[in-house]
């Protein structure tokens, strides 16, 4: 029977409710050696013991000399000094006597005989030295109390004469993956299996926040062999992340342990993804049960157990900085939760741009290319595209701002370049957004992207791009940068078992057939060459199952679930299957002519010029650079 959420409390009154009933968090401290402290944080106010120097030193090599001796010296009255009498020779560092108060550089010296220099101009009281205490004077403070103690933080201290700290001790966090699919990563995997990576996630992240990660063996979802684990790993550590069962399935059991063992304090917090969450104390020791999906998991551990971990260390979590940009698609929400947006940046035009990332609780590649975060309060339906939104970074400004934004048809050859490119000049990147030629054509009549890639075919003219470019981006200065041509053509599974050669045969009713999207420049080629045939798309199975890009269309044949999917030659090359030719296309780049000047993009004109790029596409096969970098300029 299935259990349902116990509460549905906002976020900050949940966190409020929860470490209340935690209270002290008996943070434990312990002193290390200074030079063992970087990363910890200081429990109290550290106090110089000595001065550095401790002593009135030389700044320089040469002679610490008395400066009444030296007022006559200058170019025409050379002063000759004597060792002992008038100077000693010093070196940088080394103690100067009460009797001397002043430095003179070696290179100001005249040999004048044995124990003897001349000198030709006057030195100042204290002239190249460093007085007691220069650098840290004895009782100044060092660092304060919660400080995070940095490497510069440690030479200052031992000048300062510091060679133990007492630290908050890094709290140990025991984390227990379940699931009866989840298996070790390099297992051998069969239908239903699912790769444990969030608990090796987990473990990196709580590292970076200073606690020190125990992962344990995967549980099955077994209710006295998942309390058995929450047993130990709670006598075990100070704080205790059950990953998965935290849902209201059948085999969701971490909310009924921890209410055995313990107090389930929160079942279910008004955020999303992550609503699912448990807040729970068992032994005064706290345990979070966090949901399964990646996304839920990655965002309950940033909102909830950072907290947590850091608190323990007498930290609060710093506030991600935050930029203005607009918003590039509508994004609605619900009026029951907190959401946190994904999104990918770009800076456009002399501006950000947002665009919403893939919002399922289980795209963890979402999380790998996201820029920000956009949060949509809980009273908030929605927000209209073109809004002006607050996004926090998760990116440096200056790698977004030195990103070339790509947004358009897919091939794998972008992904190609975009490594290339970083390679070539380390601080610029790529990032490709899968739309379609149509969806690019768009991004670059609303500014929302550098470079539009495109293979749009004119069913009249049977041209590529050029009239479409006229069509959807009139009054604009548009430069089409050659980039290939490439074989389109049927991917179909090894030995091609269904024998599919023409788009007659897409018609077969054994035959299953995986579609790209809307606006695409293949499905374009596609419904060109049924309306030139006369066939109903209604007579393919599988006409209306879409897909985003060239790769998860051949995956989806060579997984079984399609027989057949209209694609590049790359792609099924890639996915070891079978190609069909049907047609030579002109793969282009429409990119604005302001942009052209740019530094950033002549450095990606050379690298689709290059060598190394056309090495890589020979690899690939089915594609002709021979024209690859020429422009075509189209004025309005």
């Amino acid at each position: 029977m299935q259990k349902v959420y116990l509460s549905n409390y906002e976020l900050e009154e949940a966190l409020n409710i929860y470490f209340n009933k935690i209270g002290n968090l008996n943070a434990e401290t312990e002193t290390v050696k200074t030079w063992d402290a970087n990363g910890r944080v200081t429990v109290s106010a550290v106090f110089a013991k000595i001065s550095s120097p401790h002593y009135n030193s030389s700044a320089m090599d040469g002679i610490a000399a008395k400066s009444e001796r030296t007022v006559l010296a200058s170019d025409r009255n050379h002063v000759v000094l004597t060792e002992g009498e008038d100077y000693i020779v010093v070196d940088t560092g080394d103690p100067i006597p009460r009797e001397f108060d002043c430095v003179i550089m070696v290179e100001d010296l005249i040999s004048a005989g044995e124990n003897k220099y001349e000198i030709y101009q006057s030195a100042v009281p204290w002239q190249n030295i460093r007085p007691l205490g220069e650098d840290i004077v004895e009782n100044q403070l060092i660092v304060p109390s919660k400080h995070k103690i940095r490497p510069v933080d440690i030479g200052a201290l031992i000048a300062g004469g510091i060679n133990e700290v007492e630290v908050f001790k890094r709290p140990r966090v025991g984390i227990i993956p379940t699931g009866t699919e989840i298996v070790e990563p390099g297992t051998e995997l069969k239908v239903g299996d699912i790769i444990d990576f969030n608990s090796r996630t987990f473990s990196a992240q709580v590292s970076d926040w200073g606690g020190i990660p125990k992962r344990y063996d995967i549980v099955i979802d077994d209710y006295e062999k998942i309390k058995l684990a929450v047993i130990k790993a709670n006598q075990e550590n100070d704080i205790v992340l059950i990953n998965a069962g935290s849902s209201a399935g059948r085999e969701d059991f971490t909310s009924s342990v921890i209410s055995e063992l313990g107090d389930l304090v929160i079942h279910g917090v008004a955020i999303k993804p992550g609503k699912p969450v448990m807040l729970g104390v068992i032994h005064n020791k706290p345990i979070i049960g966090i949901p399964g999906y990646p996304v839920s998991a990655y965002f309950v551990m940033e909102e909830i157990a950072k907290r947590l971990i850091l608190k323990y260390q007498g930290l609060e979590a710093d506030e991600l900085k935050k930029v203005e940009a607009r918003l590039t698609r509508r994004c609605m929400s619900s009026l029951k939760y907190l959401e946190f947006v994904r999104v990918k940046l770009g800076y456009v035009g002399g501006s950000y741009v947002a665009t919403p990332l893939t919002r399922g609780a289980g795209a963890t590649m979402s999380l790998v290319n996201a820029d920000g975060v956009l949060e949509i309060d809980q009273d908030v339906e929605g927000i209209e595209a073109g809004t002006t939104v607050q996004v926090k970074l998760l990116n440096n400004e200056e790698n977004i701002k030195n990103t070339l934004i790509s947004i358009g048809s897919h091939d794998p050859i972008i992904d190609i370049a975009s490594d290339i490119l970083h390679r070539r000049n380390k601080k610029y990147f790529l990032s490709s957004t899968n739309v379609g030629s149509t969806g690019g054509l768009m991004a670059l009549k609303t500014g929302e992207t550098h470079i539009a890639p495109t293979h749009l075919l004119d069913m009249e003219t049977g041209e590529y791009n050029l009239s479409y470019l006229k069509k959807y981006l009139p009054g604009k200065n548009i430069c089409l940068v050659k980039c290939v041509n490439r074989i389109q053509g049927f991917m179909v599974k090894k030995g091609n078992p269904k024998n599919i050669n023409t788009f007659e045969d897409l018609t077969k009713q054994d035959v299953k057939f995986v579609n790209r999207q809307r606006g695409s420049g293949t499905r374009l080629l596609l419904d060109y060459n049924l309306n030139k045939l006369g066939i109903d798309p209604k007579n393919i199975n599988g006409y209306f199952r879409e897909e985003f890009n060239h790769l998860a269309v051949a995956a989806a044949v060579e997984a079984g679930d399609a027989d057949a999917g209209l694609g590049v030659y790359s792609a099924a090359t890639m996915m070891g299957l079978d190609f069909i030719p049907v047609c030579n296309e002109e793969y282009d780049l429409a990119i604005p002519e302001e942009y052209m000047d740019t530094e950033i993009i002549k450095e990606f004109i050379e690298t689709i010029k290059s060598n190394e790029f056309k090495a890589k596409l020979d690899e690939l096969g089915g594609y002709d650079y021979s024209d690859t970098g020429r422009i075509i300029y189209q004025r309005s």
